[in-house]
């Protein structure tokens, strides 16, 4: 049964499988693990960037195409719930309406992209896709009156969505059981939907044509292939799931801005995820993204009390200063490429042949 849901495509090693179990069931127990705000957004991010780095490893590590756009379609997806919610007011029918209308945009426009310009070579392929994104930042900055420019949009979401919703009178383990449980729930599921499918789509035939292709598409062509076909459909299946990424971002943050979903910074971070989870994987996506985010959102802390504790070692507590986070966080990602260079994934899975 378990077999069939993965779709023969177990993590691998048995570390290896625990690892990953592990996170998928402190994912899931989350709010209740790990009770408080801000544990419980971290846990919800993690939910969401994995299925984008799932997404966009379908693009690069399996069909070997390079995009710097994947962050405008995941924008595309949480501005149209933002939007819609927006103009109609709190209620399912504009999450349905915005969501839907998000996912069809950006997989009309990721056909537009990829038909365009998939013929040309890859890097030529990258800066099309780094020239529409910026255009697309620029655009959204602009429209001010239903975008919200520079300061984003902050809208309701139907009540059984909020916190003030309780569906109980009782704590389950001391946690209350209101609205905001759902929305977890609801990104949790969700996440999990969309990782088994496109854990599904990598391992079934079409999987195996994107991965000849990735290896080389000459031959692919030449076995009967028509690799740009195949590659149009990836990148409009990866700008899809990323859309829909974006659908459950904006429903968790009840907020949509440029900085939280079109930022070149966020595309690097996915790159990051990607290489240090492992490209053509997709279980590299849920390690890459959970170390990512964790390191993110608490090595300023960690940081914090080990500068503390070494507080009568000038040089030692200057070089653990939190201001430094970033600089630890850039070794981190380096250390990981040096002893990882096919990704923690791909690292685990080689020393088992």
């Amino acid at each position: 049964m378990i077999k069939s849901l993965l779709s023969g495509d177990a993590p691998g090693k048995p570390l290896l499988a625990l690892i990953v179990c592990a996170v998928v069931i402190c994912l899931a127990l989350a709010p209740f693990l790990f009770p408080g705000t801000r544990s419980v957004d971290t846990a919800a991010r993690i939910c969401i960037i994995i299925v984008l780095v799932a997404s966009y490893d379908l693009l690069l590590g399996y069909t070997g195409i390079v995009s710097f756009a994947h962050t405008m379609f995941f924008g595309i997806g949480a501005y149209g719930v933002a939007i819609a919610s927006s103009s109609m007011g709190p209620g399912w029918d504009a999450l349905a309406l915005g969501g839907a209308g998000g996912v069809l945009v950006a997989a009309a426009l990721a056909f537009v992209i990829a038909l365009a310009s998939l013929r040309v070579r890859a890097i030529f392929f990258a800066m099309i896709t780094l020239a529409v994104a910026s255009a697309f930042g620029v655009l959204v900055s602009q429209l001010y009156t239903i975008t919200g420019g520079e300061d984003g949009l902050t809208y309701r979401l139907p009540q059984m969505l909020t916190p003030a919703f309780e569906f109980a009178d009782f704590r389950l383990f001391g946690v209350r059981l209101d609205g905001r449980l759902l929305s977890y729930y609801l990104i949790f599921f969700s996440a999990v939907a969309l990782f088994l499918v496109l854990l599904r789509l990598v391992n079934s035939p079409f999987g195996r044509v994107l991965q000849a292709i990735r290896e080389n598409d000459f031959r692919a062509e030449a076995l009967g292939y028509k690799t740009v076909h195949y590659r149009i459909v990836a990148s409009v299946v990866s700008a899809v799931v990323a859309a829909l990424a974006g659908v459950l971002l904006a429903i968790w943050l009840r907020y949509t801005g440029p900085d939280t979903t079109l930022s070149l910074d966020l595309m690097i971070d996915i790159l990051v995820m990607v290489v240090i989870g492992g490209m053509g994987t997709m279980w590299g996506s849920v390690l890459g993204a959970t170390i990512f985010v964790m390191a993110k959102n608490y090595l300023r802390e960690v940081m914090g009390a080990a500068s503390a504790l070494t507080s009568d070692l000038p040089l030692v507590t200057d070089i653990l200063h939190p201001d430094r986070w970033l600089f630890w966080l850039g070794l981190l990602f380096i250390l990981s490429v040096y002893f990882f260079p096919t990704g923690i994934v791909g690292k685990f899975r080689r020393s088992t042949q």
